[in-house]
């Protein structure tokens, strides 16, 4: 009877043990990056960043996950070492363990602590994040593994400081020119134009800002038939006559951080992703989809990050040089004082397509990761304006987001096309330049 007794006491630990292992055995790595990125995108809707700096905070908190994330596969090459202006990266002590799921947590959080405004918001989001490590690891590897992505973390900010948007913050605003063909503010709120030197931030990748010029637009010219007019009429004539699928895939991709609405003497704003956001999002749904682990997650977040980030640069630098104005401007002076375009007008010069050309360049370097059939149900804005798609691949998705600028009636056909192309480029280029383990 004893040994009865000690038989079921032994089988009782032996399965109190199994459950309590299988208790702590709760944290996903991949599951981890990509609520991270989910709450760094609600970060940054929350605390309206533009665009271009949205891009910023993206690429450094992607790249520190991934500098610290990419530890957990020896085969995982650095991208840092491959990246301009990055000093040396902190490396694993090979006498300590650790969990670098929780070291990327870590860095990417150190990172976004310094670029975003929500301290408290963010802290929440952190502690969230830590948590089931800190249940499941032993105190020395949990210790462990947040100073190594903490150490990641600062190293990554040392180039950040270095990169020129701090010196940007104070630089004199622009509103425009009077001068024909040329940007000017326009309707409904007339503002100065957004990060009218953002070009001069460092590139991470590209060997300048002006590296995928597209060359110049046509030139102004107001007289009917001219190339100038015919394509302001173009983009006038579509307005007038959009279909309700056109008006949903506008509204599908619009990513306005901040409209505003008026109504009478009434104003009021609207919330909302930014367009490189929105790719982060759908960065999210490759991998979920694809079932990528940890490692692969990491890169693609950072991969993606960087084309984003390297296209406002690029586009940036092409906006700003030429100066090209809108077409809201040139349809109200000289084709139709009350027309509207679908989609409210950003505010800086026109061509090209920063929407296009971020597009272009993420839907490249994600359909190198994943590949040219990639087929996906886009549902990364459902939470902001209740809308979903689908599409065959990344490229379709990206045309798709490219050609809705026309339907907007904010951007020329030709804008568009040029964006887009440019941002194949950038895209191509990042891949070429960090192929893994070469």
């Amino acid at each position: 009877m004893r040994n009865s007794y000690l038989f079921l006491a032994l089988v009782f630990l032996i399965i109190v043990a199994c459950n309590n292992n299988q208790s702590k055995q709760v944290v996903d790595d991949a599951a981890v990056l990509h609520k991270n990125e989910i709450n760094l995108t609600d970060l940054i809707v929350y605390d309206i960043f533009s665009p271009p700096v949205a891009s910023r905070i993206y690429v450094y908190t992607s790249l520190a996950a991934h500098e610290a994330m990419r530890h957990q596969n020896p085969k995982e090459s650095s991208l840092i070492a491959k990246l301009k202006g990055f000093g040396e990266m902190p490396q694993p002590d090979k006498n300590k363990q650790y969990n670098y799921g929780l070291s990327a947590s870590k860095a990417f959080y150190t990172v976004a602590a310094q670029m975003t405004f929500s301290k408290d918001t963010l802290a929440k989001f952190e502690s969230e994040t830590y948590a089931p490590f800190q249940e499941m690891l032993s105190k020395e590897v949990f210790e462990n593994s947040l100073a190594f992505g903490e150490s990641v973390g600062k190293a990554i900010l040392q180039r950040a400081a270095a990169d020129n948007y701090k010196q940007t913050r104070s630089m004199e605003k622009y509103f425009g020119s009077k001068d024909d063909g040329k940007w000017q503010p326009t309707s409904p709120d007339y503002l100065d134009a957004t990060e009218p030197y953002w070009q001069t931030l460092k590139c991470i990748i590209a060997d300048s800002s002006n590296q995928f010029d597209p060359g110049p637009p046509p030139v102004f010219n107001k007289k009917e038939g001219s190339e100038f007019y015919e394509m302001n009429k173009e983009v006038y004539t579509v307005g007038k006559n959009l279909t309700e699928e056109q008006k949903t895939i506008a509204s599908f991709w619009d990513d306005n951080p901040f409209v505003m609405g008026h109504v009478g003497h009434m104003m009021a704003a609207t919330k909302k992703q930014t367009p490189g956001g929105h790719w982060m999002g759908i960065a999210t749904i490759a991998c979920r989809l694809s079932k990528a682990d940890a490692v692969k997650s990491a890169r693609t977040y950072a991969l993606t990050a960087l084309a984003l980030f390297e296209g406002f640069i690029s586009v940036f630098d092409t906006k700003f040089r030429y100066n090209y104005v809108r077409p809201i401007t040139f349809i109200n002076q000289a084709i139709d004082n009350k027309w509207e375009p679908f989609l409210q007008t950003p505010p800086f010069p026109e061509y090209t397509s920063g929407h296009s050309t971020i597009t272009g360049s993420a839907a490249t370097v994600l359909t190198n990761l994943y590949g040219d059939k990639f087929a996906f149900t886009d549902s990364s804005n459902k939470r902001y304006i209740n809308m979903e798609r689908s599409f065959t691949s990344f490229i379709q998705a990206a045309e798709e987001c490219s050609v809705s600028r026309l339907y907007g009636g904010i951007h020329y056909r030709i804008s568009v096309d040029k964006g887009l192309e440019a941002g194949k480029k950038i895209g191509n280029f990042i891949t070429s330049k960090l192929q893994n383990n070469e």
